[in-house]
């Protein structure tokens, strides 16, 4: 009975066994419970991120992270919702921090935990990075890939938003006809910048100086140079004192100050940037939400029993195992004795586009301001992997901290490189472990000053154009000029030596006595009454052209001057000359007219281009005639032997030489070799021929070849 009793008390169909049964199950599915619920909880950590940024997309299609403030204001969302209803479908787009995530595996965590179908796009500071649709019909990968080809990496976020959105709007069979295009455009090569950087502004900067120096210097110097060049050149009048200057002289100099003045606003409307980037400016809540969002959320847990701040928007890099075990450290660290405090762990990104242009210390100076409580800010960045301590009020050695922290704990070794998480939890345990050994201070720490971060407006504006480098292209400039200058003059002197090998043009008067010799070679004597004659001939001509023609300006190099002559002095002396070789220029080749014929020849043409200027050319040197014009009359001595003088018409020269040195005048006498060709040279007056008339004047020397030749 008991044994049955027992059994029955506990067999099918008593109560106490059915009770038993169902106590059992309970236990088993508490069990079940239990066993699930830690998975679970685990399988929840990574998706933290993909959770939170779906709760945002439930109050909102569009989330802006008020982390890219320089980049991406959170004051832009507006713009992104405004596009993103111009695809056609449910669009839900997220502007993260990049890298915020695995791209297409983040969109898709956020598409289950939102639950809701449409076209889901990830963008970042460099613009759209992944774009997937769930249930709608979006060319996502084609705009993707349009945004991504087309436009180049400056172009901006909200710039390629645009573009995607444009390309998924023009449908399946376009998106896919203009990714194709794209990639064979752009496949080898991208697209040209929009924006300029402030290198570039130095280089336009400098590039203008340059210009506004060397061009209007350029023309103040070439200008002139090349005029009087061109006066001097083979078949130009020679220039003389008696010619009048340019009757406009301001020309040049307003020329150049014009040219200064085009090349200023030319280059002000070409390099019209002033911009670096196509960032809008940000508004004064967009640069704090970042530091008051941290702010609040450490106050919302409690600052007793909360000070890890982890950022909701990055990827989770501490399970909550280790962010319990952090917070046991932390108030270990905090009841120790001698110097411990409170210590905060701010698990932040840190960038160049956020707030504090990626400055862990302006951002935890912010942070701990906004706060306004002291203790130990350790700044980790989930995405970097960075880990920097700074210390407000507490008794630490600083240099401990600043100078003396291992750089396993702040940049990680080689296995947090590699890792995903770079081994945060790790080091910050390790990091603790080495404050517990910082030694402590008597005196608290104060809070270093800290530089501010750049203004965002300031950051990305360029420089004015007329700054910077321009003033050493200003002094390049200058160089540049005169390097130009001497350039030209070398170049227009090799110009000048063979037009004067092709085309001789006589030498300047006022050169004549120091570069006429006195014992003159046959073949000196042929080229130079050549060249003397063919200038006449030339300048004759022309001036009986213009003289024909009655328009003849009077600044005409070629035209003729009034002056004390008549004209018919030029044609006396032209005739003149013309007799001595027969009236063909040829003739002037060997053997050709006699020394004394060819010299007639030179004295003749310089007078009668003399006349043609109106200068006054009766007498010539009767020293050595190849002189030129003479000054007045002297009595010189011409020969060594005795002291007989003359009284010959000279030149500046040989009156000075008469005047300081009178025994020397006569080796300066004109020689001509001896007409047999036999015996020494003698005097150019006891020749035969008729420079005997030399000394008495032009006039007595056309009459002497006239008679000479048997003309009336």
């Amino acid at each position: 009975m008991h044994t049955v009793r027992a059994y029955g008390t506990f067999g099918t169909g008593h109560p106490l066994r059915a009770r038993g049964g169902r106590v059992v199950l309970a236990l088993l599915v508490l069990a079940a419970v239990l066993l699930t619920a830690v998975p679970a909880a685990r399988a929840d950590e990574p998706a933290s991120q993909a959770a939170y940024l779906a709760a945002r997309l439930r109050a909102d299609p569009v989330y802006v992270t008020d982390q890219l403030p320089r980049e991406i204001p959170h004051s832009t969302a507006p713009d992104f919702a405004r596009l993103a209803r111009r695809t056609g479908v449910p669009t839900y787009v997220l502007v993260l921090a990049g890298p915020a995530g695995s791209g297409k595996g983040l969109l898709g965590a956020v598409h289950d935990r939102l639950g809701r179908d449409g076209l889901y796009v990830l963008v970042d500071a460099s613009g759209v990075t992944a774009a997937t649709a769930y249930g709608v019909r979006a060319p996502a990968d084609d705009a993707w890939t349009v945004a991504s080809y087309e436009l180049p990496y400056d172009a901006g976020p909200l710039r390629s938003f645009e573009r995607f959105v444009d390309v998924v709007a023009q449908g399946g069979a376009e998106a896919a006809r203009r990714a194709a295009s794209a990639r064979e455009r752009y496949g080898d090569h991208d697209p040209a910048d929009l924006y300029i950087g402030p290198s570039d502004r130095d280089n336009q900067s400098f590039l203008t100086g340059v210009l506004l120096t060397a061009v209007p210097l350029s023309i103040l110097l070439l200008v002139p140079y090349v005029r009087r060049w061109r006066g001097r050149r083979p078949g130009a009048t020679e220039p003389t004192k008696a010619r009048p200057r340019s009757r406009h002289p301001w020309r040049v100099p307003v020329a150049a100050l014009t040219a200064a003045a085009a090349i200023a606003v030319t280059a002000s409307l070409v390099f019209d940037q002033t911009r670096s980037s196509a960032a809008p400016p940000p508004t004064a809540a967009d640069l704090t939400a970042r530091v008051d969002r941290v702010v609040e959320g450490l106050k919302a847990e409690g600052l007793r029993h909360d000070t890890v701040y982890v950022d909701p928007e990055s990827p989770r890099v501490l399970s909550s195992g280790r962010l319990s075990e952090l917070h046991d450290r932390i108030r270990a660290f905090a009841r120790s004795d001698g110097g411990g405090g409170p210590v905060y762990v701010l698990l932040v990104p840190q960038i160049s586009e956020d707030e504090s242009a990626g400055r862990q210390d302006v951002f935890t100076a912010a942070v701990h301001k906004r706060l306004g409580r002291d203790g130990l800010y350790v700044v980790a960045d989930p995405l970097g992997g960075f880990i920097d301590v700074y210390d407000y009020g507490l008794r630490l050695d600083g240099d401990r901290l600043s100078f003396d922290l291992p750089e396993s704990i702040s940049f990680g070794d080689r296995k947090a490189e590699q890792a995903d998480d770079h081994a945060l939890g790790d080091r910050l345990d390790a990091l603790m472990t080495y404050l517990d050994k910082v030694p402590r201070t008597d005196e608290p720490a104060t809070a270093d000053a800290y530089a501010p971060a750049p203004e965002p407006v300031a950051n990305h504006a360029l420089p004015p154009l007329f700054s910077g480098d321009l003033g050493p292209g200003l002094f390049v400039g200058a160089v540049t000029a005169l390097l130009a200058l001497a350039l030209t003059g070398g170049g227009l002197a090799v110009v000048g030596a063979v037009l004067r090998r092709r085309h001789p043009v006589p030498q300047p008067t006022s050169g004549l006595p120091f570069t006429a010799p006195t014992d003159p070679s046959p073949q000196y004597l042929r080229r130079t009454a050549r060249t003397e004659l063919g200038a006449l001939a030339d300048e004759f001509t022309d001036a009986t052209r213009n003289a024909a023609q009655g328009d003849a300006p009077t600044d005409t190099p070629d035209a003729p001057r009034p002056g004390i002559l008549s004209p018919a002095r030029a044609w006396d002396c032209f005739d003149a000359a013309m007799l001595l070789v027969d009236g063909d220029l040829d003739t002037l080749g060997a053997p050709g007219p006699g020394d004394a014929a060819l010299v007639a020849v030179v004295v003749l043409s310089r007078a009668g281009r003399a006349a043609l200027r109106g200068e006054a050319g009766d007498l010539c040197c009767g020293v050595n005639p190849l002189h030129g014009p003479a000054v007045g009359r002297h009595h010189v001595r011409v020969s060594a032997e005795g002291t007989r003088r003359r009284r010959l018409p000279v030149c500046e020269m040989c009156r000075n030489t008469a005047v300081a040195d009178p025994a020397a005048v006569h080796s300066l006498l004109m020689t001509l070799p001896p007409p047999a060709g036999d015996g020494g040279r003698v005097p150019y007056l006891d020749a035969d021929g008729p420079l005997t008339a030399v000394p008495r004047g032009i006039p007595r020397l056309i009459d002497k070849v006239r008679e000479t030749a048997g003309v009336q």
